[in-house]
């Protein structure tokens, strides 16, 4: 009788400890993504006139893609942390009839990025009409010193012509 006490209330211990274990503080618990990750670099490359294949090369596939309104692509990306509240970013963005970039909207807008604050380097997004869609502006550069190693490798530069890359005819369509 006595054992079967023993043995009752060890069992019993054994179990509330069990049930203990599960909520104790040293327990790891895993973070949950989910969706596209987005961030301020990615944003920030994003220029007004672009085609839709440079903005899949930086943002990657969106998330969701409105089969009715072909002109949007979404990005959702969500986080929580092992035990923490969820975290949710969302960015649309959508194009024109042309295929080019027209606007954006969501939690992240065009702004100084992580890198440029830190080394100190403008947050300036505009861009001029003179500039071709995707491509960055270059800021004017001073000549080389003369007789500088600078100035014969831009001497060489210079004196390379371009080759032209040959294209392949185009297939004949019309089997005879």
């Amino acid at each position: 009788m006595q054992k079967s006490k023993l043995l009752l209330t060890s069992l019993t211990l054994v179990g509330l400890l069990a049930l203990a274990g599960c909520s104790f503080p040293g327990v790891y618990k895993i973070d949950i993504q989910q969706g596209n990750v987005v961030t301020q670099d990615m944003i920030d490359q994003l220029r007004p006139g672009m085609t839709r294949r440079q903005v899949r090369f930086i943002m990657g596939n969106p998330l969701i893609q409105d089969t009715f309104d072909t002109n949007r692509w979404d990005y959702l990306y969500s986080l929580q942390p092992g035990g923490g509240k969820r975290q949710q970013e969302r960015m649309s963005i959508f194009f024109n009839e042309g295929d080019q970039l027209v606007s954006l909207s969501g939690d992240f807008m065009p702004g100084v990025s992580r890198d440029q604050e830190i080394l100190g380097g403008s947050g300036d997004t505009t861009v001029s009409p003179d500039a071709q869609p995707g491509q960055p502006t270059q800021p004017e550069e001073k000549p080389a010193r003369r007789g500088s190693a600078e100035e014969s490798i831009q001497r060489e530069i210079d004196t390379i012509e371009a080759t032209p890359v040959p294209t392949p005819a185009p297939l004949d369509t019309n089997p005879q």
